[in-house]
């Protein structure tokens, strides 16, 4: 599970795109690599999410969206506010097997500017004014001892012990 505080500020121009009805879409990324001093890293897990921002004038609402899951603030600060942190993302699954051995985590938030429209995306490759990204935060990883945690153990008696004891038999 991550837990990740991300610090930006939207510039002027991308609070007028967005207030203007130009939804903006940012990514979460993850990545998990274990350093290899022999071969390229062994990439262990990499995952992402994408968060949606909006604004609808006729609610005067800001959505923020991932998913199918969205919520509405009255502010444009606000939004930013829930945007800016990220909380219980599960970025390894539990059934991974992974190496007694470090790891490097990194994370980072980026504004994603090939879903902006095509005039936004021109006007990105040339200023930086619709450009929004987090560097990579690293920090090594290394797994508990006994991960993944043991499954838990299900007994199902279907009341047929004898049948059960024969099959055991044979």
């Amino acid at each position: 599970m991550l837990a990740a505080d991300f610090t930006f500020e939207l510039n002027p121009r991308l609070a007028e795109v967005v207030t203007n009805g130009v939804p903006l879409y940012f990514v979460v990324e993850f990545e998990l690599t274990r350093p290899r001093w022999y071969w390229f890293d062994e990439k262990a897990a990499a995952k992402r999410i994408q968060l949606r921002l909006s604004y609808h004038p006729l609610s005067r609402h800001y959505r923020l969206s991932t998913g199918v899951l969205q919520q509405n603030y009255p502010t444009l600060e606000e939004a930013l506010n829930v945007l800016r942190r990220v909380r219980n993302w599960q970025v390894v699954e539990r059934s991974a097997s992974l190496a007694d051995a470090n790891y490097e985590a990194a994370v980072r938030m980026r504004l994603d500017v090939t879903l902006l429209p095509k005039p936004f995306q021109l006007s990105a490759i040339t200023s930086r004014d619709l450009n929004l990204e987090s560097p990579w935060r690293r920090f090594t990883f290394r797994p508990p001892a006994n991960f993944p945690p043991p499954a838990p153990v299900e007994s199902r008696d279907t009341g047929n012990a004898k049948d059960a004891k024969e099959a055991d038999a044979k």
